[in-house]
């Protein structure tokens, strides 16, 4: 039996937003490598690595940063941000990346997770998909890219099968809905058990499941009620690893013990 797995996501910014709740931790690029090393030494089980500022900019890939992150945590790490051909792959890969992210060039150009496939394996393709409620979809659901800014027109389940046909390994999912805004306070609804499960009913690869899980009961449900291998927890959890991983054992999730 597999077990579960958690996932700590950095969001890598220009510069921090005091106060700013996101489903990731915010981190820039001069502390990313320091808090990487925090959060390995507090028990992680993976990381992923997530240059917005790469993503938005059109900026090349920071392989400095990746081989500062590489250096300091012996887990399993993915990056994204800024990938956008094989070249780029290669070079993650060689700074030290396990698995390689991409979403918004993925849709743009299906063919890259293909290549990518090809040239590396389908263990170090994770296809990353920002999904929104959609009435007009057949799933109910359609894909958005740009960081969640701009419609596809793809359905959800539709897309993620094609992912997986062409060599994605790994899907990490995230509803938009799965954070709303009410002036400056953050709702957290947690994770889409549903919509997971209907995703699974259609493609065999593993499924990260990401929202902004404010509770431990959150993420247990997610685990007990779907087929979700991992979860993305960031700094809207208020737990430490340890202590969530303990109420997760205890709960009956099979987790990989702390020491």
């Amino acid at each position: 039996m597999l077990t579960k797995r958690l996932v700590a996501c950095f969001d890598v910014v220009a510069k921090l937003i005091e106060n700013e709740e996101r489903h990731e931790i915010t981190v820039d690029k001069e502390n990313v490598a320091t808090l990487a090393k925090e959060m390995y030494e507090s028990q992680i089980d993976e990381m992923y690595i997530y240059d917005e500022k790469a993503s938005e900019d059109g900026e090349h890939i920071d392989v400095d940063m990746i081989k500062r992150v590489a250096e300091k945590v012996f887990v399993p790490l993915t990056f994204g941000g800024g990938i956008r051909n094989l070249d780029d792959m290669f070079k993650a890969l060689k700074a030290g990346a396990e698995k390689i992210s991409i979403n918004t060039i993925a849709v743009k150009n299906p063919k890259l997770i293909e290549d990518g496939a090809k040239a590396f394996g389908t263990q170090c393709i994770l296809l990353t998909a920002h999904v929104k409620k959609a009435k007009e979809m057949p799933s109910g659901y359609e894909v958005y890219i740009e960081n969640g800014k701009s419609a596809t027109g793809l359905d959800a389940i539709d897309w993620l099968k094609q992912a997986e046909q062409l060599g994605a390994g790994e899907v990490c999912l995230r509803t938009l809905e799965s954070i709303g805004k009410a002036g400056s306070k953050a709702t957290f609804y947690g994770f889409d058990a549903k919509l997971i499960k209907d995703v699974q009913s259609h493609i065999s690869m593993p499924l990260i499941a990401s929202c902004t899980a404010a509770e431990p009961e959150q993420i247990k449900d997610l685990f007990k009620k779907t087929e979700a291998g991992a979860a993305i927890i960031g700094s809207t959890l208020k737990y430490t690893v340890v202590e969530l991983k303990k109420y997760l054992l205890e709960s009956g999730v099979n987790m990989r013990p702390t020491y």
